[in-house]
């Protein structure tokens, strides 16, 4: 039974499956990715390449009666269609039995014994949509054996269709940055691969800049072109469904523009109630460059700002530390490779972009970008390949130690499957009433993370506890979850006060591990690249707490002044007290003189 690789595209979806060491795609009758498009007349549903011919206009969401891209809609409970409520898991449904159905139909080369598969997600998509996303799946017919991150299905699909012993070597340790700039949606992933396998530093996404929004901005220049040109106002409308057609052809036009240098754009019968109704334009790909020239610069700062947020600029330089103690400075030479993926990746301004900007012997556009994707996601159920998890998952311990809570490396659970991990606590300081637990996960990929590297908080849980007990006397209890939805699930509880907390975490980083001979690689557990040691830090932004819970019954781990108002004795000077501790004792007790406190400046006994 074949599981297959299915890349559900915000514009476009498409399903691949290996056979015999080689991805197979199944497109549609143009040869071409299936749009994510589904129109509702009456009572008959209309899916993917003729019901994208109905739009007239682009963009993601409800337009009349045809929805474009309905995962968008994934999470909430409905959607209105022409005041028709419907389920976004219906709709979703929908699309992806039509493309199921198109592949098993397929007269060249058909599926047939099929029932589960991998299925790629941008890097941006909310466990709770994933959630709604498998649950469309499985109305549709088809389990959903894992999910994977777009941009890193389409690294391993690179990997997978070269010599992949040789990537391994050359590319081992070093920064990739994979660019997948599609119809509907940019991400970007920077990876770096350890030994045999590829790990996600930092991802980032936008929907502002897909190609369709591309294809609106050429269209909407050149009909206000065309009026300006034939001096045709405002009053004269195009035919009903004119713009559909000649938004589908501005599409076409961009693409044929990857290869030539001018392309005709021609509607017959466009405007209505004059002589000459015909649209005919001609566009260059001067022309083209400049109309969304705008777009481009918006698409090409997110490739700044995914560096700049890894730690690879600058201005990223705390203040208090030195340039030569923190990671290198951006400069586009850090990054070894980038794969440009995508269909907007074959455009001539975005591929000379990005010779400019990394050089052309860096940068790899591989033949079939709208296609990548799904291929990668195809190897990883041939291969069988399971996610891991790239950067440990930690808790924030009294004094600023960290405990491992997930260990990088970890397999992350497949279909059906949940992993649970309790932890026994301890609160250090409970004067306040609350004890404190932040999530949180270092900068940097790998197992072995010092304490004093950059941490990233995920997120923070409070519970109360009993303010009037001893260090150590109230009991904390921390339940971790993973599920298939890759969904990290936070549960903490006092044993003492009975109180409770939850949170989710969604936004994860994985890795993957490519098919080596054994011991042939390392795992995201080895250590990554070596930083400077530093004082305790949190990535700029980012909010940190005092924490007082603590896995060790270890005095040292309790405030001085507090642990004083009933253990004098630990401060005798024959115990050799941590000079930490007995300075806070000292700094919060009064003048045994005058009583004042220790900072108040009118206090002169010493």
């Amino acid at each position: 039974m074949d599981v297959i690789g299915f890349d559900f595209g915000t514009t476009n979806s498409l399903i691949s499956v290996v056979r015999g060491d080689q991805p197979i795609n199944f497109l549609d009758d143009e040869n071409r990715p299936i749009p994510s498009v589904v129109c509702y007349e009456g009572g008959q549903k209309i899916v993917g390449r003729a019901a994208k011919e109905r739009l007239t206009q682009a963009g993601l969401g409800v337009h009349g009666n045809i929805v474009r891209s309905p995962k968008m809609y994934l999470g909430r409970d409905s959607v209105f269609i022409e005041g028709v409520e419907r389920s976004p898991v219906d709709i979703v449904a929908d699309v992806v039995r039509h493309v199921l159905d198109k592949a098993r139909n397929d007269s060249r080369r058909r599926l047939e014994d099929v029932s589960a598969a991998v299925v790629t997600i941008p890097v941006d998509m909310e466990g709770y949509r994933r959630r709604a996303l498998r649950d469309a799946f499985r109305l549709a017919g088809l389990r959903i054996v894992q999910f994977v991150h777009e941009p890193l299905a389409a690294l391993y699909g690179l990997f997978r269709k070269t010599d992949l012993s040789a990537m391994l070597r050359r590319y081992d340790r070093k920064l990739i940055l994979v660019f997948d700039w599609g119809g509907g949606t940019l991400d970007l992933t920077l990876c770096r691969v350890m030994g045999d396998v590829a790990v996600q530093l930092m991802n980032d996404g936008t929907d502002e800049v897909g190609g369709d929004v591309f294809d609106e901005t050429i269209m909407n220049r050149l009909i206000q072109r065309i009026r300006a040109e034939r001096n045709l106002d405002e009053t004269i409308e195009p035919q009903p469904g004119a713009e559909a057609r000649l938004l589908d052809r501005c599409e076409r036009a961009k693409i044929d523009l990857s290869s030539r240098s001018k392309v005709p754009v021609y509607i017959p019968s466009f405007f209505r109630g004059i002589e000459d109704e015909d649209f005919d334009a001609e566009l260059s790909q001067e022309e083209l460059e400049a109309v969304v020239k705008l777009l481009l610069d918006k698409g090409f700062k997110r490739i700044e700002h995914i560096l700049r947020n890894a730690g690879y600029a600058p201005e990223q330089v705390a203040p208090g530390y030195a340039p030569e103690q923190v990671a290198p400075g951006y400069a586009p030479e850090q990054v070894a490779l980038c794969v440009a993926t995508g269909g907007m990746a074959n455009m001539p301004a975005v591929k000379r972009r990005l010779h400019e900007l990394f050089g052309p012997e860096r940068v790899d556009i591989p033949d079939g970008t709208a296609t990548l994707v799904a291929e990668g996601a195809a190897w990883i159920a041939s291969d069988q390949a399971g996610l891991r998890l790239a950067k440990n998952v930690e808790l924030l311990l009294a004094r600023n130690s960290y405990l491992p809570l997930v260990k990088a490396g970890t397999a992350m659970p497949k279909e059906g499957e949940v992993q649970h991990q309790p932890f026994h606590l301890y609160c250090t300081d409970p004067r306040d009433g609350v004890a404190k637990f932040q999530i949180c996960t270092p900068e940097r990929a790998g197992e072995s993370v010092l304490p004093n590297e950059p941490r990233t908080p995920l997120e923070n849980l409070t519970v109360q506890v009993d303010q009037k007990a001893h260090a150590f006397q109230e009991r904390l209890e921390l339940d971790i979850e993973i599920n298939d939805d890759l969904i990290l699930k936070v549960h903490g509880r006092s044993l003492n006060a009975k109180d409770k907390d939850q949170r989710e975490i969604h936004n994860l980083k994985f890795g993957l591990a490519f098919p080596t001979q054994p011991g042939g690689g390392s795992s995201p557990g080895d250590p990554g690249e070596p930083r400077a040691t530093q004082e305790e830090k949190v990535s700029p932004g980012a909010l940190t707490i005092r924490a007082n819970v603590t896995d060790d019954k270890d005095p040292s781990l309790v405030p001085g002044e507090f642990l004083a108002t009933y253990d004098q004795a630990y401060f005798h000077p024959g115990r050799f007290p941590p000079s930490e501790q007995v300075k806070e004792m000292l700094y919060y007790q009064p003048c045994a003189i005058c009583g004042r406190a220790s900072n108040d400046l009118a206090c002169r006994c010493g």
